[in-house]
C-alpha cells in the first residue's frame, strides 16, 4: 500500500512537471508571436548615379547620393551621352539606411541583393551567359557630417541570368528584361550609423570586361535586416533559459555522481545533449551591441550545427541502449556506422560556411554561388551532406524498428519473468515509447510551424490582435528545444529514494545474472528514473 502511495505521488509530481513545461512552451510561442515583432525587415534602396570628377582634382574619394557634400547626379544615361560623360566616369551610390533614418547594433546584420534593370537595344544587346564585373566599395560613418572610412573594396564578377518575353525587335526596344536577383553582400553586425555603397561598372572593350551587357538602367538593392525589436526579445528569451538549462544540467549531473556506479553512454550522451543547448543559449550577442562582431553570423552557425550532430547523435545511442538484450551497449565505438554519417555531414557543411561566410569577414561581397567553381563545390558538400543525412535516417529507421520489435518480443513474455526483469523490462518500454512520442511531437511542430511561415504573409490579424507567425516560429521552435533537453535530463536522471524493503534484491528474487543486466541501463538496482518508477507501479499491481 505504501509502495502504491509513493508512485501515485511520483506520477502525480511528473503530471505537474509535464504541464509546467506545456505552460511555458505555450508562453514561447505567445513571445514571439504577440510581443515581438516580425524577425526582419526588407528596405528597398534605388542608386542614384554620380558623376566621378576626381579627374577634375575633385578631393572627395567617396560620392555620396544626399545630404551634405553630395555628389553631382545624373538623371538617366541619355543625359551622360548628351554630355559626353563615359561610363567608367559614372559611379553607382547608396546610402544607408534612408534620409532621416539611422542603423543600430540591434539590427545583427545586413544581407544586400542586387536587381539591375536593363533594357533592351538592337545595337547593344544582351549576350547568353554574359558576366558583370562591379568595382564595389562599403564604408561607414556615425556622423554625417564625419569622413567615410573604407571597411571593404573588391571586385565581383556576377552571371546574368534573363529573359526577354518579347520578340527582339524595333519594336522591343526599351523594353525590360527579367532578370533574377544577384547575391550582393551580408556582413555580420552594424555597428555603425551610417553606411555608403559606391558600385562602378568599368568598360574595357579590349579585355572584354563589361561588353554585352546590354544596356542598364538602373541598379536597386534590397537590404534585409534583423528588427530591433525582435532581437531584444531574442536576447531576453536566450538570458532566461540559459540558467534554467545550467540548472538542470548541475542538478542532473550530480544525481549521476551520487551513485555507486560510472555514469552509462546513455547519461554521458544527455549531459552533452545539455552542454550543446547552453552553448547555444549563452547570450554572447549581447556583446554585439558594443562590439563590432562581424563572426558572429560564423559563430551562430557552428553552435547549430554542434547542437544538430549531438541532437542526431543521441536519438541513435537512445534507440541502441534500448535494444535489451543487445551487447554492444554502453560504448560508443559500437555506434561508428551510425554516427559517422553525422560526423562527415557536419564537416561537409561546416567547411561549406567557411568558404561563405568565413570569406566574408574579409570580403562582404562575396558569394561562393557566383563562380563554376564555387558552385560545384559548394553543391558537392551539399550533396555528400545529404547522403550523409539520408544514410543516418536510414540507420535511425532500422533501430526503431528493431526496438520496436524487441519490444513486442518481450511484451508477450512479460508475465513470465521474474518481478524484477519484468520491471526492468517495462520500465524500458514505457520510457522508450514515451520519448518517441515527444521527439515526434517536436519533430512535427517544427516541420508544420516552418510550413505555415513560408506559406503565409508573416502575421495573422484576429480583430485588433496581430499575431506575427514568423516570430512565433523562431520563438516556439528555440523555447520547445530547450523544454525537451530540460525533460531528458529530468526524466532520465537516477532516483535516490529508497521506496521500502520490498526492493531488496532478495525480495524482488533477482538472482546475479539479472542483476549484472540490470546494471547495463540506468536501472532500479542503482537507482530508477521517473520514467522507471511510473512503470514500477503497474508492475507492483
Amino acid at each position: 500500500m505504501a509502495g502504491a502511495i509513493i508512485e501515485n505521488m511520483s506520477t502525480k509530481k511528473l503530471c505537474i512537471v509535464g504541464g509546467i513545461l506545456l505552460v511555458f512552451q505555450v508562453i514561447a510561442f505567445l513571445v514571439g508571436g504577440l510581443i515581438a515583432p516580425s524577425p526582419t525587415t526588407a528596405v528597398p534602396y534605388t542608386s542614384v548615379k554620380c558623376i566621378d570628377v576626381r579627374k577634375n582634382h575633385h578631393k572627395a574619394k567617396w560620392l555620396v547620393p544626399w545630404g551634405p557634400n553630395h555628389c553631382e547626379k545624373l538623371k538617366d544615361f541619355e543625359e551622360a551621352v548628351s554630355r559626353q560623360i563615359e561610363a567608367n566616369d559614372i559611379v553607382f551610390a547608396v546610402h544607408i539606411p534612408l534620409p532621416s533614418k539611422e542603423m543600430s547594433p540591434w539590427f545583427q546584420f545586413m544581407l544586400f541583393i542586387m536587381q539591375l534593370d536593363i533594357a533592351f537595344k538592337m545595337d547593344n544587346d544582351l549576350k547568353e551567359n554574359a558576366e558583370i564585373t562591379l568595382d564595389v566599395s562599403l564604408a561607414y560613418r556615425d556622423d554625417m557630417f564625419d569622413e567615410w572610412e573604407e571597411i571593404a573594396h573588391a571586385i565581383e564578377i556576377r552571371k546574368l541570368k534573363c529573359t526577354f518575353g518579347s520578340p527582339k525587335t524595333l519594336e522591343s526596344e526599351g523594353r525590360h528584361y527579367d532578370c533574377d536577383f544577384l547575391p550582393f553582400m551580408e556582413i555580420g553586425s552594424v555597428a555603425h550609423k551610417y553606411y555608403l555603397i559606391n558600385i562602378r561598372l568599368p568598360v574595357n572593350e579590349r579585355k572584354g570586361i563589361n561588353v554585352g551587357i546590354g544596356e542598364i538602367k538602373d541598379i536597386r538593392l534590397v537590404g534585409i535586416h534583423q528588427n530591433g525589436g525582435f532581437t531584444k526579445v531574442w536576447f531576453a528569451m536566450k538570458t532566461f533559459l540559459t540558467p534554467s538549462i545550467l540548472i538542470i544540467m548541475v542538478w542532473y549531473w550530480r544525481r549521476i555522481t551520487l551513485m555507486t556506479r560510472a555514469p552509462v553512454l546513455l547519461e554521458k550522451v544527455i549531459f552533452a545533449l545539455g552542454i550543446s543547448m547552453t552553448f547555444i543559449n549563452i547570450p554572447v550577442e549581447w556583446f554585439s551591441i558594443g562590439f563590432d562582431w562581424t563572426w558572429m553570423l560564423l559563430f551562430g552557425d557552428i553552435r547549430q550545427g554542434i547542437f544538430y550532430a549531438m541532437l542526431l547523435s543521441f536519438w541513435i545511442i537512445f534507440c541502441g541502449e534500448h535494444m535489451m538484450d543487445q551487447n554492444e551497449r554502453n560504448r560508443l565505438s559500437g555506434y561508428w556506422k551510425q554516427v559517422g554519417p553525422i560526423a562527415v555531414g557536419s564537416f561537409c557543411l561546416f567547411i561549406f560556411d567557411m568558404c561563405e561566410r568565413g570569406v566574408q569577414l574579409k570580403n562582404p561581397f562575396y558569394s561562393i554561388w557566383t563562380t563554376e567553381v564555387g558552385t560545384e563545390l559548394a553543391m558537392a558538400f551539399i550533396i555528400v551532406a545529404g547522403i550523409c543525412l539520408c544514410l543516418y535516417f536510414l540507420f535511425l529507421c532500422f533501430m526503431v524498428f528493431q526496438v520496436f520489435r524487441n519490444i513486442s518480443g518481450k511484451q508477450s513474455s512479460l508475465p513470465a519473468m521474474s518481478k524484477a526483469r519484468r520491471l526492468h523490462y517495462e520500465g524500458l518500454i514505457f520510457r522508450f515509447k514515451f520519448l518517441m512520442l515527444i521527439t515526434l511531437a517536436c519533430a512535427a511542430m517544427t516541420v508544420i510551424f516552418f510550413i505555415v511561415s513560408q506559406v503565409t504573409e508573416g502575421h495573422w490579424k484576429w480583430g485588433d490582435i496581430t499575431i506575427q507567425v514568423n516570430s512565433a516560429f523562431f520563438t516556439g521552435i528555440y523555447g520547445m528545444w530547450n523544454l525537451y533537453v530540460f525533460a531528458l535530463m529530468f526524466l532520465y536522471a537516477p532516483s535516490h529514494k529508497n521506496y521500502g524493503d520490498d526492493q531488496s534484491n532478495g525480495d524482488l528474487g533477482v538472482n546475479s545474472g539479472e542483476e549484472l543486466q540490470l546494471t547495463t541501463t540506468i536501472t532500479h538496482v542503482d537507482g530508477p528514473t521517473e520514467v522507471y518508477k511510473l512503470a514500477r507501479k503497474e508492475a507492483q499491481e
